[in-house]
C-alpha cells in the first residue's frame, strides 16, 4: 500500500467509526493511533512523530480562547434557570395574542433574545415548551405550527451572537470571534424575519391555524403590560451589548475592549445579578449550572484530544493534500465548494452534533477555502447557518427529543388536554427546516449578508504612495561621513564608562 492512498482509508474509517455510534472523542482517539502505529510499521514517518502528540495536544489545550467555553456556557444555565425565559413569553404573549400567529410571534421574538443570552437549545427549547405549548394547544393553534416554531426558535441560539459555536468555529479558523459575531448578524435577522413572514403567511392562508388570543383573556393592559415587557428586554439587551461590545462583536464596532474569555467572565457577573434581580439566585441554581457546565466542558476538551490524534496522523500522511487536491478540483470555484461542502455538513449533521464536526471536519475544509479566495469569516457564519439543521432534522435532532419529552411531560401531567403525537413534530419541523436551508442558500448568493457588516479592508494604491523626507535631515544623493578612529574611540569609551557606572550603582 502506498501513502497516498491511506488518507481515503483513514477518511472512511473516520465515517465508519461516527456511524457506529461508539463516543466520537474515544473513537477519533483509537483509530488515529491504531493508524499511526500503522504507518509507522509501514515506514511512512518515524516514531519521533507521534512522540510529539503529547505536545501537540498540551499546545491546543493551553489556549486561552477555549476558557470561553466554560464562562459562555455557565452564563447561559445561569439564565436558562432564572425564570427569564418564564417572564419573557408570558409578558411576550399578552402583548401579541391578540394579533393572528400573535404566540408564534411571541415565542419568535423571545426564541431570538434569550438565543443571545443562553446559547443553550436544550433549556430554551424545554424552557419556551413547557410554558407556551399548553398556551397554544388551549387556544387552538394547529398542533405542527405550535411544535416546529417551538423547535425552530430554540436552535436560533446556535445563530445569534454571542454563539457558543461562533466562538469555536473562529479558534478552528483561526480568525477573530469578534468579526464572527459581526458576520453573524446579518443571517440572524434575516432568519427572524423569515420565520415571522412565515408565520404570517399562514395567518392569512390558514387562519385557524394561528388563531389570535381573545382580549378578556388578557390579564395585563396598558403601561403595567408594557413595564413588564421592558423588565424582561431592558436588562438582556445591556448585558448582550455589554458582552458583544466589550469583543468588537456589534455592526460596525471599531475594536475590541475584552478578549472573549474576558467578556464571558463579564458575562458570568451579569447573569448572576440578573438571577438576583428575578429573586431566583440560590445554591441549587448555582450547583445546577456548575455541574451543566463542568459536563460540557469536559465532553469539548475530549473531542477536541481524539480530534487531534486523528488529525495529526491524518496530516502525517498527506491528508491535507488529498483533501485540496479532492476539493479544488469541484466545478463551479468557490460556489462549487460550498455546495458541495455544505451537503457534506448537512449529511453529517444527521449523525454528529456541532462540535464534533467543528473540531473534525472544519480543519480539513478551512486550509482549501483559504486558497480558493474564501473570506473564512464568510465560511464560517455559513457553516453555522448549516449547523442549525442538525437540531431539526431526524434522526437526531435534539431540538425535537427535547420537545418530544416535554410533550409527554405535559400531557402526564394533564396541562394538555391531549398527547403530541411523534408525526406531528417531526412533518411540523419539515418548513422550519427547509426555511433554514433557504438560508443557507442565501448566504452562499449574496455573501454581503455576511460581510456587510464587517470591517472594510483598507486597500492602498501603491502609484500614489508619496514618500516625503524631513526637511532637517540629509538628502538622498547626500553621503553620511564616516566617522573618524578618534571618535570610534571616545564613543566606545563613554559607553564602557556608563556600563561600569551601572555595575556600581
Amino acid at each position: 500500500m502506498q501513502m497516498e492512498n491511506f488518507a481515503p482509508i483513514m477518511f472512511a474509517g473516520l465515517v465508519v467509526v461516527m456511524l457506529v455510534g461508539f463516543p466520537v472523542a474515544f473513537s477519533l482517539a483509537a483509530l488515529g493511533l491504531a493508524s499511526g502505529f500503522y504507518a509507522i510499521e509501514m515506514g511512512w514517518f518515524p516514531v519521533a512523530f507521534m512522540s510529539n502528540l503529547p505536545i501537540s495536544i498540551f499546545s491546543i489545550l493551553s489556549n486561552d480562547l477555549l476558557l470561553a467555553i466554560p464562562f459562555f456556557t455557565f452564563m447561559g444555565t445561569i439564565l436558562e434557570k432564572c425564570g427569564l425565559a418564564e417572564d419573557m413569553l408570558d409578558s411576550m404573549g399578552q402583548l401579541f395574542g391578540p394579533v393572528r400567529g400573535g404566540l408564534g410571534y411571541s415565542v419568535i421574538i423571545v426564541g431570538f433574545i434569550l438565543g443571545a443570552i443562553t446559547g443553550t437549545v436544550a433549556g430554551q427549547v424545554i424552557a419556551m415548551a413547557l410554558i407556551s405549548l399548553p398556551v397554544m394547544i388551549r387556544y387552538g393553534y394547529n398542533m405542527r405550527y405550535a411544535t416546529g416554531v417551538l423547535a425552530a426558535s430554540g436552535t436560533i441560539t446556535q445563530l445569534v451572537p454571542p454563539s457558543l459555536v461562533l466562538v469555536v468555529l473562529a479558534d478552528q479558523l483561526g480568525k477573530p470571534v469578534g468579526d464572527m459575531y459581526k458576520g453573524a448578524w446579518g443571517p440572524s435577522l434575516i432568519q427572524i424575519a423569515m420565520f415571522a413572514l412565515y408565520t404570517y403567511g399562514l395567518g392569512l392562508i390558514k387562519p385557524e391555524y394561528v388563531p389570535g388570543v381573545p382580549k378578556e383573556e388578557r390579564t395585563l393592559n396598558g403601561w403595567a403590560l408594557w413595564a413588564k415587557c421592558l423588565k424582561g428586554i431592558i436588562p438582556s439587551a445591556v448585558l448582550i451589548f455589554t458582552v458583544l461590545g466589550s469583543m468588537g462583536g456589534l455592526p460596525f464596532q471599531d475594536s475590541a475592549l475584552a478578549t472573549p474569555t474576558e467578556a464571558g467572565a463579564m458575562g458570568v457577573v451579569g447573569a448572576l445579578i440578573l438571577a438576583a434581580m428575578h429573586k431566583r439566585l440560590n445554591w441549587s441554581l448555582l450547583w445546577e449550572a456548575m455541574h451543566g457546565t463542568m459536563r460540557l466542558t469536559a465532553m469539548v476538551v475530549f473531542i477536541l484530544i481524539g480530534s487531534r490524534v486523528f488529525s495529526q496522523v491524518f496530516q502525517g500522511v498527506d491528508g491535507a493534500k488529498w483533501v485540496e487536491h479532492l476539493l479544488t478540483g469541484l466545478p463551479g470555484g468557490q460556489v462549487g465548494f460550498l455546495i458541495v461542502v455544505n451537503l457534506f455538513v448537512f449529511f453529517l449533521a444527521f449523525f454528529l452534533d456541532f462540535f464534533e464536526i467543528a473540531f473534525i471536519i472544519v480543519p480539513m475544509l478551512a486550509p482549501v477555502a483559504d486558497k480558493l479566495g474564501i473570506d473564512l469569516i464568510w465560511f464560517g457564519v455559513l457553516l453555522c447557518v448549516n449547523l442549525q439543521t442538525s437540531f431539526m432534522h431526524p434522526p437526531f435532532g435534539f431540538a425535537l427529543f427535547y420537545l418530544r419529552g416535554i410533550a409527554d411531560t405535559l400531557f402526564k401531567d394533564k396541562r394538555i388536554p391531549v398527547a403530541v403525537k411523534s408525526s406531528d413534530i417531526y412533518l411540523g419541523s419539515i418548513p422550519w427546516v427547509i426555511m433554514q436551508i433557504m438560508l443557507v442558500v442565501i448566504v452562499i448568493f449574496v455573501p454581503q449578508t455576511v460581510t456587510a457588516f464587517l470591517d472594510k479592508e483598507v486597500k492602498v494604491d501603491i502609484d500614489k504612495v508619496v514618500i516625503e523626507m524631513p526637511q532637517d535631515g540629509p538628502s538622498e544623493l547626500e553621503t553620511p561621513t564616516p566617522a573618524t578612529g578618534a571618535e570610534q574611540e571616545k564613543s566606545a569609551k563613554d559607553a564602557q564608562d556608563k556600563i561600569d557606572d551601572l555595575f556600581k550603582k
